[in-house]
């Protein structure tokens, strides 16, 4: 139980971390979001938890692979958002956007024999 919760605080300051330091720059705080610290600790808590490198190297490259379709997200928010479309619709709208990237993604994998 002390594990989990440890986790859950570490992954919170992170989170809150960036939220305050975009407050001030968000340059600066865009950096520190683009590090993979979430896949980081996700790999580390994996490994942690289980001991099983192959588990880590399947995560790892889940990871890999819908990376480039999240990307979308990042392209469409501030089209959105400069167009003067309401912050939640963009947020709506991008994560669609997204969902509709990550599903064709899937589709051109499979043509290669990629089964998620």
């Amino acid at each position: 139980m002390l594990r989990y919760i440890v986790k859950i605080l570490l992954s919170s300051a992170i989170i809150a971390l960036v939220s305050e330091v975009s407050k001030k720059s968000g340059y600066i705080g865009g950096l520190i979001a683009s590090l993979p610290l979430t896949s980081m600790l996700a790999l580390f808590w994996l490994y942690n938890d289980t001991n099983n490198s192959s588990k880590v190297a399947e995560l790892s490259t889940g990871i890999l692979l819908f990376v480039l379709p999240s990307l979308i997200f990042f392209f469409a928010m501030p089209l959105f958002l400069r167009r003067g479309i309401n912050f939640y619709v963009a947020l709506a709208l991008s994560s669609g956007v997204m969902m509709a990237g990550y599903a064709f993604f899937s589709l051109i994998l499979s043509k290669f024999g990629v089964r998620l």
